[in-house]
């Protein structure tokens, strides 16, 4: 193999794919990054951990067609210490491989195509076609929300369900839920319901624009996302998701009506006087205010009243200020509607095709 490529462009490919890469990779195998060529005159880049896989074209001058897979940290820190302009790749026999720059050269020993794992197909399957600016939307408001404890791995992921026209996304851990859903231009022949583990949702997020579109695409255990050249393939948590609806309850009529800055700078302030030995925050919530406070024995106290539009009973309620903070940072409307029901009841956020749920703590 030897090729031709000007170095911002592979330093473009290597960071959309080296995330993947593990130092502590099992099988040496995987501490490396396949280049391999293709027919239209572009290289194919493709890391993985078996569990997540992530593929992407950049173009490139072939000089001679082939493959080879290279220590990946090693190789991306040579290619971002190299001169500005165009960078040469030769292999050598034995696996070497020369990286030549302006003036510079350097020897890198690699690893046989052969022994790399493939990326996974997926044949004969009907694409879900997406505005990537959509799911980005979906993913930012639900996946703060997923569980990060190993021993609720069903809750580890983002659940992607696709009925008919509508694509839905929903995180939960337990003491939180996060809920969004929107419309597809084609109705989807089959249905799906998968769960996204947590990894695969954040390298979605990072390579994920707020413009174009991208495609979706699953076999017996796994998913494709096809963004912009991009392709992540991830394994599914294989299990069944909880029945979230169980635990939404019922639309309330009367609603708390409060500007969504004002409630999240009140909240991270109190906040500031939390511990976790003594985490929440109380609500006592008025006909015209909302009063967020907070005491912590032996550190001290706040209390601030926020201004709403309210026609309920008066109540108070305790919750863990950053599960509040995590959602309304993302929601962008000037007012949100807060749905308080009891001390004993979980608060409640619903916009249009959106909705999150908070438990409420002991005050």
């Amino acid at each position: 193999m030897k090729l031709k490529i000007s170095k911002d462009d592979l330093l473009y490919g290597i960071t959309k794919v080296q995330n993947v890469v593990s130092s502590k990779a099992t099988l040496p195998i995987l501490s490396n990054m396949l280049l391999e060529t293709t027919k239209k005159s572009t290289i194919r880049l493709y890391a993985t951990d078996l569990d997540i896989g992530i593929s992407c074209e950049i173009p490139v001058q072939i000089l001679e067609e082939g493959a080879i897979t290279l220590p990946a940290k090693k190789f991306n820190d040579i290619i971002k210490e190299l001169p500005e302009g165009d960078v040469v790749i030769t292999t050598k026999k034995n696996n070497h491989i020369e990286i030549e720059g302006e003036k510079c050269l350097f020897k890198l020993i690699g690893l046989p195509k052969e022994e790399f794992p493939k990326f996974p197909e997926f044949k004969n399957v009907e694409a879900v076609v997406i505005d990537q600016g959509v799911l980005k939307e979906m993913l930012k408001m639900t996946s703060f929300a997923v569980s990060h404890e190993e021993a609720r791995y069903i809750l580890n992921g983002v659940l992607l369900e696709i009925e008919d026209d509508i694509i839905r996304l929903v995180a939960t851990d337990g003491r939180r839920l996060a809920k969004s859903e929107k419309k597809l231009e084609t109705p989807i022949k089959k249905e799906t319901r998968i769960i996204i583990p947590t990894k695969a949702v954040y390298e979605v997020m990072r390579n994920i624009k707020e413009e174009g579109q991208l495609s979706l695409l699953t076999n017996a255990n796994q998913l494709l996302f096809d963004i912009d050249h991009v392709l992540i393939a991830t394994r599914i948590i294989e299990g069944d998701y909880p029945n979230y609806n169980q635990v939404i309850p019922p639309e309330q009529k009367i609603k708390i009506t409060i500007n969504t800055q004002g409630l999240l700078a009140a909240i991270k302030r109190a906040n500031l006087l939390t511990t976790p030995d003594f985490q929440a925050v109380k609500f006592e919530v008025f006909k015209d205010k909302l009063i967020v406070s907070k005491i912590t024995p032996d550190l001290g106290e706040s209390r601030e009243e926020v201004g709403i539009h309210y026609g309920g009973s008066e109540l108070i309620v305790g919750f863990n200020p950053h599960f509040f903070i995590e959602a309304l940072k993302n929601i962008e409307t000037e007012e949100v509607s807060l749905e308080l029901l009891g001390a004993d009841k979980p608060g409640v956020i619903r916009m249009n095709e959106y909705l999150y749920l908070a438990l409420p703590m002991r005050i």
